[in-house]
């Protein structure tokens, strides 16, 4: 049978291939979109964009201290940008299986790929030329509801171009390169950023130069994982159904009806469900730490916005490293142990919270090493992990469950912290303990999981260490 137009073949089950220089170029390429995308989530939405559109929103609102959205419906200023977090996550809830299956439907991964890149990345260059709370909040949910589809379709390359015993170390790199292509470009803003004066720019242009960097950073390096990454092959339509796939609405129907098969075929391989569970679990725990780390530092801990920023500089640099060294002791000690190591190291952190110092620097910084070291390394062994747990054929489909996994959980820690912060009055110390929970589920649901009897499940070759 040939291939498509623009398609590679399928890594052999012994992973031959990846030891191919076509195929380790392949991988080079396949890192980038992680160097690419990913300053978007450090520059625009971890340092810059809340304040931003906040501060803007509060430029805006009316006499009585409010802003209106439409029809007469008016919030206070500082809900704008949580508001428009929630909805690009409820989009994303909507979407992202929807994008996984068109791509498996299609075929056209790479395509599909390059569409939300460069939507997400010219958003968010758009943000430089906001001139109102309400068009940068619209900008931002389209940049971030593109950025979770573009990465669905990038994590399902995965299975088609590293053989199973290459996919932790190709995983691992992916996310290291992530995390130092953030912190190159954080480091670069943050030094316009806070000699704004010795530029000859506001505080105001620094900020939107910073995040449209972001755009024409990820614009840009986008360009080599599109140039270089190929289509997996897959059998054509007629072998299939008999017919032609459809194109236009149809193809849109076609997703949602695929989507629904895969939702209904998930029944069939609750190993695999087990640990997307799991993953719910843990991950919201690891989100929440990361969302309200800033936040403890200062109200339980007393420490300014300079130790802070400081230190997510640190989190960036040492994560990339704490991502390849995860990596090297799963090929030792297998995947799932290392992954069940790292969650007990995430446990700690949570319950050593509440003993740091008011005012301790040397203290905050050294639990942020350790959140470093495990922070990239959870992540991308939980990727090419679940990608041994996949069907062939439906990586982009069950990648949307698992993207979606990562978005739609996202409200669980901030509730659980939000009551128990409720409860205890304010308490940060007290209430950081809740997030405890999040991790002994995820490491209990984790390790019931017969990782072998689900990769063989899915029709997979089993890895000699996983």
């Amino acid at each position: 049978m040939s291939l498509p137009p623009g398609a590679s073949a399928p890594p052999s089950p012994s992973g031959d291939p990846a030891r191919s220089p076509s195929r380790r170029r392949e991988w080079r390429a396949w890192y980038m979109y992680d160097w690419a995308g990913s300053v978007f989530s450090t520059t625009v939405i971890t340092v810059f964009l809340g304040p931003y559109l906040t501060t803007m929103a509060e430029a805006a609102a009316g006499p009585e201290g409010r802003i209106e959205l439409f029809a007469g419906w008016s919030v206070d200023p500082t809900s704008v940008y949580p508001y428009a977090t929630s909805l690009s996550v409820l989009l994303q809830l909507v979407l992202l299986p929807v994008v996984g299956a068109l791509a498996d439907y299609t075929g056209r991964k790479r395509e599909l790929m390059g569409v939300f890149a460069y939507l997400g990345a010219f958003a968010t260059m758009g943000l430089y030329f906001a001139d109102g709370p309400l068009v940068c909040a619209a900008l931002f949910v389209l940049a971030n509801t593109a950025f979770g589809g573009s990465f669905v379709v990038y994590n399902s390359f995965l299975p088609d171009i590293a053989g199973p015993a290459e996919r932790d170390a190709v995983s691992s790199r992916g996310w290291a390169m992530g995390y130092l292509g953030g912190a190159l470009l954080l480091t670069l803003n943050l030094v316009l950023y806070l000699f704004h004066g010795a530029f000859g720019v506001t505080a105001e242009h620094a900020v939107r130069i910073c995040m449209v960097s972001a755009g024409v950073w990820w614009a840009l390096f986008a360009l080599i994982p599109l140039a270089r990454l190929r289509n997996p092959a897959r059998p054509p339509a007629t072998e299939e159904s008999g017919a032609a796939r459809p194109r236009g609405a149809g193809v849109l129907a076609g997703g949602f009806a695929q989507l629904w098969q895969t939702l209904k075929g998930l029944r069939a391989y609750p190993r695999t469900l087990l640990f997307l569970l799991a993953y719910i679990a843990f991950n919201d725990g690891i989100q929440t730490v990361i969302g309200f780390a800033a936040v403890f530092a200062d109200q339980a801990l007393g420490l300014g916005q300079e130790v802070q920023i400081g230190t997510i500089l640190m989190v960036q640099f040492v994560a990339f490293g704490g991502a390849l060294l995860l990596g090297a002791i799963a090929r030792r000690l297998g995947t799932k142990r290392t992954i069940l190591a790292s969650l007990v190291v995430w446990l700690v952190v949570v319950s050593a919270a509440p003993l740091l110092q008011a005012g301790s620097v040397p203290q905050f910084v050294v639990l942020a090493f350790f959140i470093a070291i495990v922070l990239g390394g959870t992540q991308a062994l939980s990727r090419s992990l679940f990608s041994h747990l996949i069907p062939r054929g439906k990586e982009a489909e069950y990648f949307g469950l698992y993207e979606i996994s990562d978005k739609g959980s996202a409200f669980l820690g901030s509730l659980t912290l939000g009551i128990a912060l409720d409860v205890t009055g304010g308490d940060y110390r007290t209430a950081i303990l809740s997030l405890a929970l999040f991790f002994v589920i995820g490491f209990a649901a984790l390790l019931a999981v017969n990782i072998p009897a689900a990769i063989r499940a899915a029709g997979n070759e089993v890895p000699e260490r996983v």
